[in-house]
This record gives C-alpha cells, sequence and structure tokens, in this order.
C-alpha cells in the first residue's frame, strides 16, 4: 500500500497510539488501514461414498485436483461461500454437514472453513474455473495430486474419519517446514455422526 484510501497522502509503517503492532498509516491525515486476513470456505462433497473432488483449470496450481473452495464475497457467510463454490466450481448443489475443519495459513494471510457436504442430486459437472470434476473412492484419491495442503490435510482427515465411523471437527495451522508445509494441530473439539 502505497497512498490512503481516504485522502491520497503517503502510507507509512508506523505503530499507531495504543496498538501492538505496526501497521499502514496515512502521513497526511493519521488514517490506519489495517490488512486481514482473507476468508477461504469450501466443503469435502459426497456422493455414494465417493468423494467430489475439481482438477483446477486456473492458477494457483492448474492442473491439480482440488475440493471446491473459494473466497468469501462480502455479505456472504461462510456456508453460503462454501454452497457457491460447489456451484461455480463443480456445477453440482450440496447439502452441508456441519463445519469439519478451520485451518490457518499465515504466511499468506488466509483462513480455510471446510464443511462436509452431500451431493442433492448426483449431478455436477467441471465449472467455469475447472477442466474435470470426478468423484473419487476414498483409496483412490490422487495424494500426489492435490493442489493444496489445505486439501491434502482436510482429506486425511475425512478419510482417517470415515474409516474410524467418528468425524471430528479440526483446528489448526498450516505452516511451514523446509521445503514443504506440515500441520500443527490447534484444540480438536466435539465429535459427530
Amino acid at each position: 500500500m502505497k497512498f490512503c484510501s481516504r485522502c491520497g497522502g503517503g502510507i507509512v509503517r508506523a505503530l499507531p497510539p495504543n496498538d501492538t503492532r505496526h501497521r499502514h498509516v496515512c502521513a497526511a491525515c493519521g488514517a490506519v488501514h489495517y490488512e486481514n486476513p482473507r476468508v477461504v470456505a469450501g466443503c469435502i462433497p459426497e456422493w455414494n461414498g465417493r468423494v467430489l473432488l475439481c482438477r483446477r483449470a486456473i492458477e494457483p496450481r492448474a492442473g491439480l485436483w482440488n475440493l471446491p473452495a473459494g473466497f468469501m464475497e462480502t455479505g456472504e457467510t461462510v456456508a453460503e461461500t462454501a454452497v457457491r463454490e460447489t456451484g461455480e466450481e463443480a456445477n453440482a448443489r450440496v447439502e452441508l454437514l456441519g463445519l469439519y475443519s478451520i485451518m490457518t495459513l499465515p504466511h499468506i494471510s488466509q483462513v480455510y472453513f471446510m464443511f462436509r457436504a452431500r451431493l442433492l442430486d448426483g449431478e455436477f459437472s467441471a465449472g467455469h474455473e475447472t477442466e474435470e470434476a470426478r468423484l473419487f473412492e476414498p483409496d483412490g484419491i490422487p495424494w500426489d495430486q492435490l493442489a493444496f495442503p489445505t486439501v491434502h490435510h482436510t482429506l486425511r482427515f475425512f478419510v482417517d474419519d470415515r474409516t474410524a465411523g467418528v468425524y471430528r471437527f479440526r483446528i489448526g495451522d498450516i505452516v511451514r517446514e523446509g521445503e514443504g508445509y506440515g500441520y500443527r494441530p490447534g484444540r480438536d473439539a466435539g465429535s459427530g455422526p
């Protein structure tokens, strides 16, 4: 950020009074411009024991598989975002079954909300940001072709929980570990059918 959206003045990094972090502050009018994480929401759509994945047609990570998910729009809830993104990416209608995980990615300032879901009618096809949409058996998930660490960890938890017969809500962080990314658990809470 270089210029103030309020008055057009130049921006400096400074510690505002009564704050604990350096912020973008307008040198002319003193307006503080906060930077906050972006919210991503999506779901794990199921149909007859299989999981719907979408092969990305856009960057980043074009050509790799992803759960239907995307950035929250102004005026939406995270649940509405998950349903909308599934419609856009897979032309599919879903019923959300509950929040499954929250993962923060501090290195890119994002927070992911992933829901368990079921396809309402088994109908789906590639959306405008998707090369292909396909149902996968849990043992056929293309683990080495998943687009993002959040998807990898979410699906690992999902497959493990499904095998155990109990779906646990998870909270954690995706953190850089050497050349890759790992999952650091927060407080996992609750269980459900």
